[in-house]
């Protein structure tokens, strides 16, 4: 369970998976349903939501936690193109990061 921060104050709690493997990294949450976790894709700076069953909300920081690009209820079939000084992408359940904003300091504790 990792516990996500924006400053000070813990927002939420949730279980982050890193998609470390060719095969991880490509799957995502493609043909997934109910979706209870998130996924950390590190040195990705772009991404697609082809074949995924469900929304999601995205954030992308720089290396060191600042929120560089989010996006909220993310449909599917939809394309994030390369964004400049993004680092490690997070994909997290649909409405699931309603407290962050661009610029904020995502920190992820355990």
């Amino acid at each position: 369970m990792c516990y996500i921060y924006h400053g000070d104050i813990m927002i939420d709690n949730i279980v982050i998976k890193e998609a470390k493997s060719f095969r991880e990294r490509l799957w995502g949450f493609m043909f997934k349903k109910n979706i209870d976790y998130a996924l950390l894709f590190k040195n990705c700076n772009c991404i697609h939501t082809f074949f995924m069953k469900e929304n999601i909300d995205v954030v992308m920081t720089d290396r060191n936690g600042k929120i560089l690009y989010l996006k909220k209820n993310l449909g599917k079939n939809k394309i994030i193109l390369p964004k400049k000084g993004v680092h490690n992408t997070y994909e997290f359940p649909a409405n699931f990061i309603k407290d962050l904003n661009i610029n904020d300091q995502l920190k992820i504790g355990k």
